[in-house]
């Protein structure tokens, strides 16, 4: 047991690396807002969260968030706080769902509320959190909240997107290098009939 739990830090350690190698490459979707960039992050994230469940994935978050903080130092502690939330709002309702209906539908239905999630709560966010710490009146928020809300509706579905293509191909390593000592049946048996 305890070398399980060793191997399921080692491997949440190594997604929330790639986590933070995939933040470096990014780009913006919308010419009117070149500030706000997509980047693929969340897809290692949200595989976390699927293959070891919700507070797995915020754990991945956590991490991911206060690295990218101190690597760039773009924010500091509110950026690291402001990615938290966004990053987390999708992983925890996607993995959610997913680890209470462990189908293929579980995983859209997850994802897609992981994504309703995230599009709603960042713009209320920054609603709330910007005018206090970065002087803008709300007035001037509001204003931005379309584009608030296009942005992340985009970033966490093509997300969502990614993580559906992928997950499948990668989660019978990620479970297999957790699960070993002679449990690989047990675990092969357990996840029969699941996405």
């Amino acid at each position: 047991m305890t070398n399980q739990k060793t191997r399921r830090i080692v491997m949440l350690g190594v997604l929330a690396s790639v986590a933070v190698l995939l933040s470096l490459v990014n780009c913006p979707i919308f010419p009117s807002a070149p500030h706000l960039r997509f980047e693929t992050a969340d897809v290692p994230v949200l595989i976390a969260g699927f293959a070891f469940g919700p507070g797995a994935g915020l754990m991945v978050t956590f991490i991911m968030a206060v690295l990218m903080a101190a690597i760039t130092g773009l924010d500091g502690a509110v950026g690291a706080l402001m990615h938290f939330l966004s990053t987390g709002s999708l992983v925890l309702a996607a993995s959610f769902i997913y680890r209470r209906y462990h189908t293929l539908r579980g995983a859209i239905a997850g994802l897609i509320a992981g994504t309703i999630a995230q599009t709603v709560a960042m713009p209320l966010v920054n609603l709330a959190i910007v005018p206090i710490i970065y002087g803008f009146s709300r007035e001037q928020v509001a204003a931005m909240l379309p584009i608030l809300f296009a942005f992340n509706a985009v970033k966490a579905g093509l997300s969502s997107i990614i993580t559906f293509l992928v997950y499948k191909r990668v989660s019978w390593f990620l479970k297999g290098f957790v699960v070993q000592d002679g449990r690989q049946e047990d675990y092969e048996e357990s996840t029969k009939g699941a996405y």
